[in-house]
């Protein structure tokens, strides 16, 4: 039978494991007849999840279940469309996108996401190509894609024109809109241990940072309530429609290992497609390097992920996994509100650094609250 909630591991069978079996198979991941889910499809949904950078652990919940749909479209299998209310994904976005860029048209983020840039970045095509201008990639549109060669080679022009946004927003941060979104919620505790919860831990932290930046004249805005618990795509959507400049997700880790420990940070992007956001990568070594430089907690370093909240998103975002609160050291140090406080500061200074030119930039962890921007 199914697993419950629409997520699948071993042991589950079903109409629903039958069709994810199916597609690894087409992917080339999977060999053999199958019709439950065995070792074998945990395996290799592992190492797809590793492909795509996502969470690796075997289970297909929704965000692989949707990443697994996505890589078997090619360009060209279907008509590609800008759809307000359900934006079309896939691979083969991923690839048109790639190619409108390639060709010199403005593609905001490679993403996967046929959103109204793409859309924009095809109408702009057609009409260079004498096509009817509707934005929707069909079959002349697919083939005038094949004939045409690059116009320029190498080079991010999108991390040009995120860096030259960024640039033109000014160093100050008031004025500025920054979403919060602390981690879990609801009842969803994530990761418990020594008395602490995950959720807890990130909606403290989230109020600390509101705070702070409320007080520099920065919008800051939670994506969800204390109580509240909705899932990425319903954060991402909330960021989206308050046209924020970042966002920042909180979190703690944990793990069945004790010894586990540490800081990492990520922000969007995937080597398999060479996609990436050139700022979120910025902000995110600003954020982990502020955290160790301030704390004891261990440099865990900072990773490209394709997680839905950095992937949907339309501005630079991060997410942080602060401590585990499994780990005996990592607890106590986030059990301490003057630690939290310390985090909460690493932060809001990780967020004015991201817009000081170089010659207004400070040392890592130098820069004090009272010395920002405002």
């Amino acid at each position: 039978m199914a697993g419950p909630h629409g997520v699948y591991r071993i042991g589950d069978s079903g109409e629903a494991v039958a069709e994810i079996i199916g597609k690894l198979q087409r992917l080339g991941l999977l060999t053999g007849g199958h019709d439950v889910y065995d070792e074998a499809t945990a395996h290799a949904v592992r190492g797809f999840q590793q492909q795509r950078g996502l969470m690796i652990d075997g289970i297909v919940g929704p965000q692989t279940y949707r990443a697994i749909d996505d890589a078997r479209w090619r360009l060209g299998d279907r008509l590609l469309t800008f759809v307000v209310s359900h934006p079309l994904t896939g691979d083969d976005v991923l690839a048109l996108q790639a190619k409108l860029q390639e060709l010199g048209f403005a593609v905001a983020r490679i993403d996967g996401i046929f959103g109204p840039d793409t859309q924009r970045a095809v109408t702009e095509f057609q009409r260079n190509m004498g096509l009817p201008a509707d934005g929707t990639c069909g079959p002349s549109t697919f083939k005038a894609l094949q004939r045409i060669k690059p116009m320029a080679t190498g080079g991010r022009p999108d991390a040009l024109r995120a860096s030259e946004a960024v640039r033109a927003a000014g160093p100050r941060l008031s004025g500025k809109t920054v979403v919060i979104d602390p981690g879990h919620g609801g009842f969803d505790y994530g990761w418990e241990g020594y008395g602490l919860r995950e959720s807890d831990i990130a909606y403290d932290l989230a109020a600390r940072i509101e705070g702070r930046l409320g007080a520099t004249g920065v919008r800051a805005y939670l994506s969800r309530g204390r109580d509240q618990g909705p899932d990425e795509l319903a954060r991402a959507a909330f960021a989206n429609e308050t046209d924020a400049n970042l966002c920042v997700s909180l979190h703690t880790d944990g793990s069945a290992n004790p010894d586990a420990q540490g800081v990492a940070t990520y922000f969007y992007g995937n080597d398999l497609h060479g996609a990436s956001s050139s700022v979120g990568e910025q902000f995110a070594g600003l954020v982990q390097r502020e955290i160790v430089a301030r704390t004891d907690l261990l440099n865990c370093r900072t990773h490209a992920k394709t997680w839905d909240l950095l992937r949907r998103t339309k501005m630079p975002a991060v997410r942080l996994e602060i401590g585990y609160v499994t780990n005996p050291h990592d607890s106590a140090r986030l059990a301490d509100a003057a630690f939290r406080d310390v985090i909460a500061e690493a932060i809001v200074v990780a967020i004015q650094r991201v817009y000081l030119p170089p010659e207004q930039d400070a040392a890592t962890g130098m820069l004090r609250f009272g010395q920002l921007t405002v």
